[in-house]
């Protein structure tokens, strides 16, 4: 057999590490901006408050230095000590500079500037993300490469706030194929799933449906006989556990109806919500501070739109580090190995702090730009707050407009919430499908509303199944699927007609 060697040329794309930065700046929300510039701060020596280094710079202007030698004022060990305090976190900084994948994502770097204005105000309103925010702080307990967590991290996104993911691997898999051009086998997703993501607290968190939920939670009580048979009425005999017959579950498991009724008390002490579960003091204090804020001027007409600052410290980089280059530059003590590593590291400092200056302008001016987007969209919610006036809008709309990637607009929404006078919107309610309603194009939160609305006032005795709703909608001149209607049924958190009883 011979071997022969050929040359493929092949076009790929890699991010720098300044657009890693940026990308990941992107998706902080701005109430958790301040403590990701204070890790940033303690990380990087280069990198310093605005006010801290005037105060510094007078302080040293104000010094009187005795320098009759012609040399540094400081001694070579107070300037070796001052190094070594120095490089402690150089593994920090390398780790920044790592090449990573760009396959996620696409930056544009041409970006105007617009003004904020800097009127700080908070609107607390409980959080229906903190849910998946405690979900994620708990992958930190597993050994995985960044590309797993980002995988897990989407997952968990999936979830919804009872503990549900409402998505299939095979659903997940094609989601990031043709959103974010990203091929990940469906067998390796539910993998993931299967090892991590049904193994976060609490129990039953992941499943995609309510048996799944509940077998779950089984696997991790002790094996009694009587939790074997409770696992065994979730997997032969669910549809009469479901309808509370307990004979058709003594004659098909063949066991004695004492028996049943002890398995039966274990079931229904079952969480069938798992996210509901979660620390209630956590919840408690789980606050939306708005990344937002848009008024209507009834004088003008307009809309204005600002971004809270939150106290947000202005940033610069250090003179002193600045100086210290030049100062080792002139020491002899140092091997030529050893300055040249030093002033790698310093330069490299001074870099990572005029990046992270950058990037946190760049953040403001996409987000602004991206919300000033969202609103053109939707102008008349955002003058009226009839949210019958929301209309179809995904992602790719947006991100046509601004000139940017898919994914990229889905950070910037992820997390983000906008305070109108009309209430707190997560921006991701914006977005929705669209769909026709006599010839006219509809938002599919319309059809949603329609929908809990229909529910509320049903009679409980006989509550509408989703064929009924069908019809309802039918009537309302909403020609759409019955398995449509489910998926909205159950995107807004309602059971099926069976569990309304």
């Amino acid at each position: 057999m011979a071997i022969k060697q050929t040359q493929i040329l092949k076009t790929t794309q890699t991010l720098t590490p300044q657009q890693i930065l940026f990308t990941r700046l992107l998706e902080v929300p701005s109430f958790m901006l301040e403590q990701r510039i204070q890790q940033e701060l303690m990380n990087n020596p280069a990198l310093d408050i605005a006010e801290n280094e005037e105060e510094e710079n007078e302080n040293l202007d104000e010094m009187d230095y005795d320098n009759t030698n012609g040399d540094d004022f400081e001694s070579p060990n107070d300037t070796e000590q001052e190094l070594e305090d120095n490089f402690d976190n150089k593994d920090d900084f390398e780790e920044l500079f790592a090449e990573e994948d760009d396959s996620r994502d696409e930056l544009y770097r041409n970006i105007s500037n617009h003004a904020a204005d800097d009127e700080v105000r908070e609107m607390p309103l409980a959080s229906r993300d903190s849910f998946q925010e405690l979900l994620k702080q708990q992958l930190g307990m597993f050994q995985f490469d960044e590309k797993e967590e980002a995988l897990a991290a989407y997952i968990i996104g999936n979830i919804d706030e009872n503990g549900y993911l409402k998505r299939t691997a095979k659903e997940i898999s094609n989601d990031l194929l043709f959103n974010m051009n990203i091929r990940i086998p469906a067998e390796h997703i539910q993998k993931l799933i299967d090892t991590m993501i049904h193994r976060l607290e609490p129990a039953g968190v992941g499943a995609q449906n309510l048996q799944e939920c509940l077998l779950l939670q089984m696997e991790r009580m002790p094996q009694t006989q009587t939790n074997q048979l409770a696992t065994e009425i979730l997997t032969k005999t669910f549809t009469e556990f479901l309808k509370k017959n307990y004979s058709k579950i003594k004659q098909k498991l063949h066991v004695e109806m004492e028996e049943v009724r002890a398995a039966i008390e274990v079931l229904v002490k079952l969480d069938p919500k798992p996210g509901d579960n979660g620390d209630e003091l956590e919840r408690k204090v789980a606050y939306i501070s708005p990344d937002f804020e848009v008024k209507y001027n009834e004088k003008s007409g307009e809309l204005e739109l600002t971004l809270p600052k939150y106290d947000l410290p202005e940033l610069c980089v250090r003179k002193s580090y600045r100086n210290l280059y030049e100062e080792i530059k002139k020491k002899n003590y140092l091997s030529k190995a050893e300055k040249k590593e030093n002033l790698d590291f310093i330069k490299q400092s001074m870099t990572s702090a005029e990046w992270f200056i950058e990037s946190l302008s760049q953040r403001e001016t996409t987000l602004y730009r991206t919300m000033e987007c969202i609103i053109d969209y939707q102008k008349e919610f955002f003058q009226t707050g009839d949210e019958t006036t929301i209309k179809p809008m995904v992602l790719k709309n947006i991100a046509e407009k601004i000139g940017m990637n898919i994914s990229t607009v889905s950070r910037i929404t992820s997390s983000k919430y906008v305070a109108t006078p009309y209430g707190t919107y997560p921006l991701k309610y914006f977005f929705s499908e669209s769909m026709e309603r006599e010839g006219t194009e509809v938002s599919s939160i319309e059809v949603k509303r329609i929908i809990k609305d229909t529910i509320q006032n049903e009679d409980k005795s006989k509550p509408y199944t989703d064929d009924d709703l069908q019809d309802i909608l039918a009537k309302k001149g909403y020609k759409i699927a019955r398995r449509t209607v489910a998926k909205y049924r159950e995107q807004i958190g309602i059971p099926t007609s069976r569990l309304r009883k």
